[in-house]
This record gives structure tokens, sequence and C-alpha cells, in this order.
């Protein structure tokens, strides 16, 4: 037998461009499989010569699904090269930052599960591909398609009334925010007469999570063994008791049997992190220093913040969480495909965070703007819906950008996309003579399951078409498929 290479262009239903390349030996065995990120990623070189406050501003073009997180992550630094930490923040700039940010999770949560997972869930792999798509999916559940769209657009009008609009809004300025929220546009969200209410997205996402639970009950075999293997896992956490923190907080690490490996102030990341590069990709591939490229890497997103958090300080999400532990005998969970369930409860989680804003009076002070010593260097991390985010910029003394590095939530998970393109692969792709749909449908499952915002890393223009193409040894094309 010759040895084949399969490409997978690009990936589908994830938010940006990837390739899949997978390498078929001579005895029908997958010896390797790569996620390339194959577009140039450059936002750390051309915002360099900009003055420090256009950052969060500049940044959030990084991406239009979580803008948001750029937005404030960006802000969190800005907020250093004024000098002011996050702990010298207003109680008002610091809660109106955390309504925005968990309108952003909520929503970017709901339209993951919703439009880009539910349709592998609902219908299963085998399903035709053109009916893998969310009109199929309110054709065979209404009402499940329905309070998807809703509550994606809940949190959109919570972003759209504290930054102006829903895609690219601006509420942060150093040190603080530029405005605050009115008493019409706080009962908007509480009152429920032209929106379904807060209340009514709590209520839903209780429903969604057990409709998770009954499909893992179902279908537990191919949900607790499709791409699962063992990780670190990183994320934020209280810095005081080690709850779920989506904002602030202190990063730390755990291997897959749950041994702390790293739990260090946000800002000290650059001394316990490096990036490497492999000359197949244009994304990095982050690594905790001390434990080297090959054990140091880490998986990021709700799984990894599942699985790192000792507790989630709302009750009905907490509730959640410890059943969600039982599954796996209150173990790390390494299994891939439990990250739609970890998304559904950090969903719940952020409805409960914005009641919880929503009826606080702090919100609608205009104490807004903090102010102090000026610094050359500001670093802010936050949880963006996909896992752990970080900025850091330097200045000279006229305040203009010398140097800018980000970590984004996608490049984390890097080298776990990898490992489960390569685990898949090797599961479905050994011994096949011919391509079929399902079987690259499930690598591209895989790869979904980390929600990737590859736009973060890629900035392409022009067509995307589907191409998949099985070569022989001497680069022959022996088998096409296009869509």
């Amino acid at each position: 037998m010759k040895t084949k290479k399969i490409i997978i262009e690009p990936v589908t239903r994830v938010e940006g461009h990837g390739k899949v390349t997978i390498k078929i030996d001579e005895n029908g065995k997958v010896s390797n499989a790569y996620l390339h990120i194959v577009e140039f990623r450059g936002f750390e070189k051309f915002i360099q010569g900009h003055p420090y406050w256009e950052a969060p501003v500049l940044v959030q073009r990084l991406c239009g699904i979580c803008p948001v997180s750029h937005h404030l992550a960006a802000a969190k630094a800005i907020d250093q090269l004024v000098g002011v930490d996050p702990e010298n923040l207003s109680p008002t700039a610091t809660k109106l930052r955390r309504l925005l940010h968990y309108g952003q999770v909520f929503q970017s949560h709901a339209l993951h599960f919703f439009y880009l997972a539910s349709p592998d869930l609902l219908f299963g792999i085998d399903a035709p591909a053109e009916k893998r798509n969310i009109v199929a999916v309110a054709e065979a559940n209404k009402e499940l398609a329905k309070k998807g769209i809703l509550m994606r657009k809940f949190g959109q009008e919570i972003i759209k009334a504290l930054a102006g609009k829903k895609i690219h809004g601006i509420i942060a300025t150093p040190g603080g925010v530029h405005k605050t929220f009115t008493k019409e546009e706080r009962a908007y969200f509480l009152d429920g007469a032209q929106i379904p209410n807060i209340d009514t997205m709590i209520e839903w996402s209780k429903e969604i999570i057990d409709f998770m639970k009954s499909y893992h009950a179902q279908n537990s075999n191919w949900i607790n063994n499709f791409a699962a293997y063992p990780s670190n896992h990183l994320s934020l956490v209280n810095k005081e008791n080690g709850a779920m923190e989506l904002y602030d907080g202190r990063l730390r690490s755990i291997d897959f049997a749950g041994n702390e490996l790293l739990n260090i102030e946000d800002i000290e990341y650059k001394y316990h992190f490096k990036e490497a590069v492999e000359p197949w990709s244009f994304l990095k591939f982050p690594y905790m220093s001390k434990y080297g490229r090959k054990d140091g890497w880490n998986r990021v997103g709700p799984l990894a913040r599942l699985n790192t958090c000792s507790f989630i300080p709302t009750p009905l999400a907490e509730a959640e969480r410890l059943i969600f532990k039982q599954q796996n005998n209150n173990s790390v969970n390494n299994m891939t495909m439990h990250t739609h369930w970890a998304r559904l409860i950090e969903m719940l989680h952020c409805a409960e965070l914005i009641k919880e804003l929503l009826l606080d009076d702090e919100l609608l002070s205009d104490d807004l703007i903090r102010e102090g010593i000026p610094r050359t260097k500001g670093i802010g991390i936050i949880e963006a819906p996909r896992g752990t985010l970080i900025h850091e910029y330097h200045t000279d003394n006229k305040g203009i950008i010398t140097k800018c590095n980000l970590i984004v939530s996608t490049t984390h998970n890097n080298e776990a996309m990898n490992k489960a393109v390569k685990q898949v692969a090797e599961d479905v792709l050994t011994d096949v003579p011919e391509i079929t749909e399902p079987m690259l449908n499930q690598i591209e499952i895989a790869i979904r399951a980390y929600d990737p915002c590859l736009s973060c890393a890629t900035h392409a223009l022009g067509e995307m078409p589907l191409i998949v193409e099985l070569e022989d040894n001497n680069g022959n094309i022996i088998d096409k498929k296009i869509r």
C-alpha cells in the first residue's frame, strides 16, 4: 500500500479559517496529523506605534465573535499603564465591566452550542452534511432553536446596552469606564416586557443542561471516549478561595490527575510561560517553561475551568458542577466532548451573575474612573469564552506602544486540538481506502469542541471552499471531494 495524504480545508463551523493534514503510511496507519493555521497573524506588530489608549479599541478587530474579551483584556492592561490595578478600579466600573463580560460569555456560549455544536449532537455524525446546521435544528426542534436564538440575543443586548453596539462597542477607558447604566436599561432586562428576562434565561439555561445530561446518558460510550486524552488544565481562579473566576484572579494549572502545577499572580505569567513555533503553522504553542514543551502545555476553556476551580460561587451552577464531577468520580475530567456540558454550566453561572449585578444599585453610580502613577508595562488576563486570554503592552515615556504580546485562548488550545485531530484520525482513518463525509466530520467535531476562534490568529480574504484530496505516494490525486 502506498502512503497517502488527506487535506481538509477549511475546517467548518468554527470561527475563522483552518486546515487539517493527515498522513497515512504504507501500512494504512495514520503516521501524523496536523491542524494548520495557515494565514499570518500580525496584530502584535502593527499595534506598535499607536498610543496605549487606542489598544482596547484596535484589538477588538481581531475578531467579530469575541471582541468584548479582547476589549476587556486590553483595558485591564491599559489600566496598569495609568497606574490602576484591578482592585483599585471603582466598584461601579468593575461591576459594569463584569456585566459586559458575563453577557459576552453567555452569548458566545449560546452561539457555539446552538448554532455550531448542536447539529452534530442532534443528528449524529452520519447525518447528511446539508442537515448539520441551525436551520435543520429549527425544523427538528423549534423550541430548542428558539431558545438558543433568544439566549444569544439576550447576551448581545447586554453588550449593546453597555458598549453602544453588539459588535466592536466600547465601554472601557483607562482607569475605568466611560458610561454608567441607567434605570431604564436595567428594567429592560428585568421586566420581560420586550425580551425574555434574566429569570427566563436562568430557567432556560437549566433546561438546556438537563437536555445535555440526558444526551450524555444516552450516548455515554461515544461521549466519554471520543478524543479523550490526558492533559494539563489552566484557568484563572479566585485569589482567595479558588472559586471559578472569569474576570480577574490567579492563574492555576493542574495536571491530568489533579496535581497542582502552577498557582501564580496573573501579572507573573511571562516568567512561567514560553511559546514554541512549528514550521507548519503560524499559531504558536504556549507551554509552562518549568515542565518543558512536551509536558507543559495546557487545555483552556470551559472544561479546564471546571477542572481547576474549587467551586462555582453561584448556587445553581455549583449544583450542576457537582453533578458534572460525579460523572468522572470527582476526578479531573479529560474527556473532550464533556466540554459542551461544561460550557452550558458556565452559561447558567453567567446568567446568575448577570442577575446579581442587575439587582445591584451600585451599577447605576457615576463613580467611574480612577487614576494612579503611570507605568510603562501593563498586563491584562481574562477568561474569554474559549479560555485564558493574555494581553501585554509596553510603552515609551510618551505613551506609545513599543511592544505587544497576545496569547489568545485558541493559542493555548493549539496543542490540545492537534492531539485531538491525530487521535480521531487514527481511530477513523486507519485502513480506509475511501474518504467519506462522516469520517471527515468526526475530525472536525473534535476541533469544534474547543470552539476555536481562528480569526484571532488568521486574517484572510476570499472564498474558502472545502476541498479534500487523497494522494498516492507520488502525489497523484486518487480521490477528491469538494463542498
